[in-house]
């Protein structure tokens, strides 16, 4: 608590002070950068570094601006993007994704990453959603877009070397504008843009650079960390707390592309030295059970951390006997796309005293647990979990409605999570009643059932998650039929062409029984969950 103390306390590099944000008070940063441009810009000192690493290829700090400088210059020249303009990426993880990401905020843009295992219909209304004024996408991508897109095989890197004597020249930005929209699956059926800030990502810098400084206190250089990056780009896991601080660090990152394959991954870590690898749980099970992990050198992992979905005490202490790298390292964290950065997270120290917990707030978030009326409860009385700190999202964009019921006027956001406290330690009881989580992606079953009952033979349904031994969850529906029953590959199908892939259902009940309904209409999830297991 000293050495904590003593880098956020008055003069210290990671000062803390009261401010007002948006309306409320909220502790901040006081040394932080006021906007992701002047990040950008800081970050050519650090020269012939290696900023992002593939199995193929490397890119430097310093050839990392000059390539995002002549894009941004063609943004703006060349193809009229404006400050305020949204630029979509739709692509797979590449060197090129975050060029792109870059140069938009380069250009005053705000850069909006697209679900890049969306279905047409979901790519449409994203597009009608944030009305880009221009599209990037791999070549898989575009095929799938109604309209004109800059592709990432050709385009960008023409766009990056079309101006190679371009000085960045970014516009002025206030710091609560937006500078990032990233969907998250909607519960009303759609998915919801939750729009990010330059102070928004310049807090979660912050955030990591302090951890950085914890680090150097204990005598472990961050400089030579090195980050695998094996999440999609679209995700806060990967973009706002791995490739976004470590362009202010200074530190490389190994991103790892295409689907995930263990023995890729653990040769890239094997090649790359890596240091620090987040993964979710099912990339865990996966590498649990690989043959023989021993025939790769990972000796250089020595942070190991599960992240975006649930994991099991089971697993936890299953992964630490079989994978060497995660014994005395482990981490487990807590958070939502809406946080920007994790709410909470449980240390080793932590996990070995409590392994249920994901642990204590992190630094800068305020945390209480409310009751059913928004009163905080004391310790060890469950509640909803509710958080405050200058990285929750603005809101959710072009949709007050639905800010306003995830954000109080004070900046509170409710997580819709249940959980409790024990010993300053939270303790998730459930997660978002309904949601399924396959594989760290999330799934709402409303927007899966609002596609399935378009289907001509589709009466009513429920979608629930039922247990995968690889996945966590999988995604289940129980389809009540209009006459005949429709065939299962029939509803796939017509899913698949709707939904991405994750969110079709993989397990099928088709019954011409009537879902139970209370005494106001609303089917009993449970009973059905119950009946159907």
């Amino acid at each position: 608590m000293e050495i904590i103390q003593k880098l956020t306390g008055p003069g210290g590099d990671f000062e803390l002070r009261d401010e007002e944000v948006l309306g409320a008070r909220l502790p901040v940063f006081a040394n932080r950068a006021r906007d992701l441009g002047e990040v950008l810009a800081r970050s050519a000192s650090f020269g012939d570094r290696d900023y992002l690493v593939t199995a193929s290829g490397r890119l430097s700090f310093a050839e990392h601006a000059r390539r995002v400088a002549s894009m941004a210059k063609a943004l703006r020249d060349d193809l009229g993007v404006r400050p305020g303009d949204r630029i979509a990426i739709n692509a797979a993880n590449s060197p090129e994704w975050l060029v792109s990401f870059w140069a938009a905020i380069a250009a005053g843009g705000v850069a909006v990453g697209y679900n890049a295992w969306w279905a047409p219909q979901e790519i449409e209304y994203a597009l009608g959603h944030t009305d880009p004024t221009v599209v990037i996408a791999d070549e898989k991508r575009a095929a799938l877009i109604s309209e004109n897109v800059l592709t990432v095989e050709t385009d960008v890197p023409s766009l990056t070397s079309r101006y190679p004597d371009a000085e960045l020249d970014i516009p002025d930005i206030r710091e609560d504008d937006p500078a990032v929209i990233l969907y998250t699956s909607g519960t009303s059926g759609r998915p919801k843009g939750a729009v990010h800030s330059h102070r928004n990502l310049t807090s979660v810098i912050e955030y990591h650079r302090f951890n950085d400084a914890m680090m150097d206190m204990f005598g472990i250089d961050p400089s030579t960390r090195r980050y695998l990056l094996a999440l999609p780009l679209f995700h806060i896991a990967s973009l706002h707390n791995l490739a976004v601080p470590r362009l202010a660090t200074g530190t490389a990152v190994v991103m790892h592309r295409g689907a995930f394959d263990v023995d890729k991954v653990l040769a890239l870590i094997e090649k790359e030295r890596v240091t620090n690898w987040g993964a979710v749980p099912t990339m865990a099970r996966r590498m649990m059970e690989h043959p023989d992990l021993s025939k790769y050198d990972v000796s250089s992992l020595t942070a190991f951390a599960l992240a975006s979905a649930p994991s099991s005490v089971a697993l936890k202490e299953r992964l630490q006997k079989v994978f060497p790298p995660a014994r005395g390292s482990l981490v487990d964290s807590y958070g939502l796309t809406e946080s920007c950065t994790a709410i909470s997270v449980a240390t080793p120290m932590d996990l070995a005293e409590a392994p249920g917990t994901v642990g204590r707030p992190v630094i800068g978030v305020e945390m209480e647990i409310r009751d059913p009326d928004g009163r905080p409860v004391p310790e060890g009385v469950e509640g909803e979990v509710c958080a405050r700190s200058a990285y929750n999202m603005v809101g959710y964009w072009r949709d007050p409605d639905a800010t306003a019921a995830a954000l109080d006027a004070d900046r509170w956001l409710r997580t819709g999570d249940i959980g409790v406290v024990e010993d300053g330690r939270l303790r998730l009881t459930t997660r978002r009643s309904d949601l399924i989580i396959r594989g760290g992606e999330n799934v709402y079953p409303v927007e899966v059932e609002s596609v399935l009952t378009e289907h001509r033979g589709v009466r009513e349904c429920m979608v629930l998650g039922a247990p995968h031994p690889d996945l966590g969850q999988e995604v289940a529906a129980v389809v009540v039929a209009r006459g005949p029953l429709p065939a299962t590959e029939d509803l796939t199908a017509f899913a698949r062409e709707r939904l991405a892939y994750y969110k079709v259902p993989t397990r099928w009940t088709i019954t011409t029984e009537p879902l139970p309904r209370n005494a106001t209409g609303k089917i009993l999830r449970k009973r059905v969950a119950d009946e159907f297991a």
